[in-house]
This record gives structure tokens, C-alpha cells and sequence, in this order.
């Protein structure tokens, strides 16, 4: 190991006896004795240290050490962790098809996709992912447990879950997972609606199919919706603008380090949509892109709230172990150069869609499971929820009564969780799932309602 470390500490070196012009000031015989100093440190600490540390943890902590030092959106990728990021963006990956969320500690099925293994398995929603291939994952964290449970098509594996008093396995062959980031369909009074969650690799041709279809029935007018999409690929985003919006420069992306200026472009002749875009504080980076081109173009109304102001671009590369590093390389600015880091884009029309105050719910202590007759605030928790999902339930008041249990049932059943009354984690976790679901989607959304009447003005 400690020839490992040797030999990875004299690449530090190398990387940084090259120095980029904002770097001038950097003293290079100091970091040499500084780098040396720090590998005496580590081996004398490995010398002494109680318990065994792999050299692996050892490689990725001096890496995630020297990254943290940069900004938030620079990284390292471990083999496994680049090869997943890179699956992540082509918009498919190998799998079983399920979407997890980590739930204090535990790996929980967030949705089966559709045309799935897990979905033609019967996973459901609400499924505590216990086992794979035999692994305890309890405690590992999304990505930690994604790594696990993708693999190479074609490869078998054994998924464990929990659900309800169950415990069950099922054997799973992976296979190709395509993710859609477009959805599309044709609202009242023939307006097309887009949702978009984020820019990756894919996406331009998912929104292609969706105004083939839009073509067909002649619509004309369209909402994009872009709330909450944190971004993606820069090209991605372009080559969607030149989809909406009509010739000339739509990004400047500018290079600190060599002072060289990017510029990105539409070729579009005509513009063939009336177009409307929903932002919020959640649109961010490819999104912010394409957001401010429409909005500085003119060509196009922008709704909602004022977005992230994320306008600096991550350069990815391959290292030869197969790892990888993602850091920041550019600024960019919209049409006219308007800069958008730290600033974001403000709506045409500022709209604020009125949202739940999630802090008022109780929070599920996730360690008893209530049943018929207990008191307790988990109760009174569900029971707030329930009434906000238009369950009829009596005054929440963390009494367990038939009422509650009666609509209790009638939840789980409703989510295809096994329907027997307890309030059991699954379907604790399935209450706060489907109340952040309803927060986002079961409102009154006033800011689409907006878009809707100036595309019909």
C-alpha cells in the first residue's frame, strides 16, 4: 500500500509542476515538501491505526480530500461511481429498473419504471430493497446501493425485500433500462405540454417524439415545463433551443484558464411553436441555458420564480484506471453575454404556486408500527396526511380509531402495499412519499394556469 500511495502522491506532483495561468502563484517546491510531508503522515498513521483500512479507501479519500478544496460541483468518480455518472447521462443504464430513495438507512423502492424486470417481478413501490445477491445493504447510501444492484445485462440477481410482515426474493435478469426525461401530452384547447427533468444525452431525440405527435394534431402552442430540472449536458440544451428558437448565439461559454470564448448557436430559420417556460428556484445550469435564450431572444414567455443561478460548466474526464474527474473549467452567459451565475433567470411573469408546510407533520420515529388503539404522534402524523390526500379521516388527533385504520387500509391498498391496517415503516414511508408527491403535483398549480392564458392571449 504504501508504494501505491507513493506512486499516487507523485502524480499530484506531476499534475501540478504544469501550471495553468491563473495558477502563477503557486509555489511548487513548498507543495513537494508539503506532499511529502503528508505521506509520512499517512503511512505513520497506517503504521499505528487499530483497524484495517483497504488502500482503495485510502486512494479515494486522498481524491475526495484534494476535490473538496474546490467548489461544490467539482468531483471524483471511482471506477464503479464513473461508469454509473456516465450511465446516469446516456439515459440508460443496466439494470432491474427501480427508482430507490435512501430512508433512514434503509433502500426504499421510490417507483418500479415501467416495461421493467422489477415490475414484471411485482417490486412495488414502498419495498424495503434488504438483500442483494445476499448482501445485507442496510445503511448504504443511493449510489451505494445502485452499484450493487445494476450490473451487465444479461447477469442474474437475487433482490430481498421487505414489504409489510413479508419477506420476499426475487430472481431478476438485468437488462437495458432506457430513462425518459421528456414527458409530453395535449391539454385542453390544443396546447401541447412538455415536462423536461433534466438535459442528458437522449433528451433532444424524447422531445422529437413528442412534437412528432404534436404535429399530428396540429398544436401550435406549447408549455415547457422546467421546473425542478437541475441541468444536464450543455449540448443537450442547445440542441433543444435550436428546436424553439431562431438563429444566432444563445450560450458564451468563457475559459478562465486559456481566455478563449465558446460560442453556441441556433440555426433555426422559423420559429414553429408558441412557446411558454416554466422555471422555478430548482431550474438550474442546461436549464438556466435554455430558460435565459428564450427569455433574451424574445421568443418565448418564462413562468414561475426566479431560477438557481447556476452558470458555470464542469468539464468531465476519463482517467486511465477508469475512474474520473469532474471539475469546474468555465463560465457561461446567456444571449447579449447576460451573466447568470449567482444571478439566475427571472420570470417574464413572476407566479408563486402555494405549497404545504411540510414542518407541521410530524416527523415518523420509523421504530414502532402502530396498530388498532395506539396513541402516538406517528399516528397523528398519518393522519394529518391522509387528510391532506382527501382521505376521510376524523380531526387528526394521534388517537388510532376504526376510522383511521379504515383509511389506512384503504391507502395501502390504494398503493398496492400490503393492506392489513399497521402503520408499519413501508407504509410510513409511503405517507411522506405520497404527501411530497401531492406537495409538488396536488396543488393548484397557478404558474401552469398562467402559462396556459398568455399562450391563448
Amino acid at each position: 500500500m504504501k508504494r501505491k500511495i507513493c506512486l499516487m502522491l507523485a502524480v499530484l506532483i506531476m499534475m501540478f509542476s504544469v501550471q495553468p495561468a491563473f495558477a502563477a502563484e503557486f509555489d511548487e517546491e513548498k507543495f513537494i515538501q508539503d506532499v511529502d510531508f503528508m505521506e509520512k503522515v499517512i503511512n505513520f498513521v497506517l503504521d499505528k491505526y487499530q483497524y484495517e483500512v483497504s488502500e482503495e479507501d485510502v486512494i479515494n479519500g486522498l481524491y475526495d480530500g484534494f476535490f473538496e478544496v474546490l467548489d461544490d460541483y467539482s468531483v471524483y468518480y471511482s471506477p464503479k461511481e464513473y461508469q454509473a455518472m456516465l450511465e446516469d447521462t446516456a439515459g440508460e443504464f443496466s439494470g432491474i429498473g427501480v427508482q430507490i430513495i435512501d430512508s433512514n438507512g434503509q433502500v426504499v423502492v421510490l417507483t418500479p419504471l415501467p416495461n421493467s424486470p422489477a415490475i414484471e417481478a411485482g417490486i412495488k413501490a414502498g419495498d424495503i430493497i434488504k438483500f442483494v445477491d445476499g448482501a445485507d445493504i442496510t445503511g448504504l447510501n443511493v449510489n451505494e446501493a445502485s452499484m450493487l444492484i445494476r450490473g451487465e445485462e444479461g447477469t442474474k440477481v437475487k433482490i430481498g425485500v421487505v414489504r409489510g410482515t413479508e419477506n420476499l426474493t426475487f430472481d431478476l435478469i438485468r437488462r437495458t433500462i432506457v430513462t425518459s426525461s421528456v414527458e409530453g401530452s395535449i391539454m385542453e384547447k390544443n396546447i401541447g405540454y412538455l415536462k423536461v427533468t433534466e438535459f442528458s444525452n437522449n433528451t433532444v431525440s424524447l422531445v422529437k417524439q413528442e412534437l412528432s405527435k404534436f404535429d399530428a394534431n396540429n398544436v401550435k402552442k406549447i408549455v415547457i415545463d422546467m421546473r425542478s430540472n437541475g441541468g444536464g449536458t450543455l449540448d443537450a440544451s442547445v440542441d433543444m433551443l435550436n428546436l424553439f428558437v431562431t438563429e444566432g448565439p444563445v450560450v458564451y461559454v468563457d475559459y478562465a484558464a486559456t481566455g478563449e470564448e465558446d460560442i453556441y448557436s441556433s440555426e433555426l430559420k422559423e420559429q414553429k411553436y408558441e412557446i411558454a417556460v416554466l422555471i422555478n428556484e430548482g431550474s438550474a445550469s442546461a436549464t438556466e441555458i435554455f430558460a435565459g435564450a428564450v427569455k433574451y431572444k424574445n421568443e418565448g414567455v418564462i413562468v414561475g420564480t426566479q431560477s438557481f443561478g447556476k452558470g458555470i460548466v464542469q468539464s468531465l474526464y476519463p482517467l486511465k484506471d477508469g475512474s474520473g474527474v469532474k471539475f469546474t473549467t468555465a463560465e457561461y452567459f446567456s444571449v447579449d453575454r447576460t451573466p447568470v451565475h449567482k444571478i439566475g433567470i427571472t420570470p417574464d411573469i413572476v407566479v408563486e404556486n402555494e405549497k404545504i408546510n411540510l414542518s407541521k407533520f410530524p416527523v415518523f420515529s420509523k421504530t414502532i408500527k402502530p396498530v388498532l388503539g395506539n396513541v402516538s404522534l406517528d399516528v397523528l402524523s398519518a393522519e394529518m396526511i391522509l387528510e391532506t390526500l382527501g382521505y376521510a379521516v376524523d380531526t387528526p388527533d394521534g388517537v388510532y380509531d376504526k376510522t383511521s385504520f379504515n383509511q389506512i387500509i384503504k391507502f395501502q391498498s390504494d398503493n398496492s402495499l400490503y393492506a392489513y391496517g399497521t402503520i408499519d415503516i413501508t407504509t410510513q414511508n409511503a405517507l411522506y412519499n405520497a404527501l411530497l408527491k401531492h406537495s409538488e403535483t396536488g396543488m393548484e398549480d397557478k404558474q401552469l394556469e398562467t402559462a396556459i392564458n398568455e399562450l391563448l392571449k
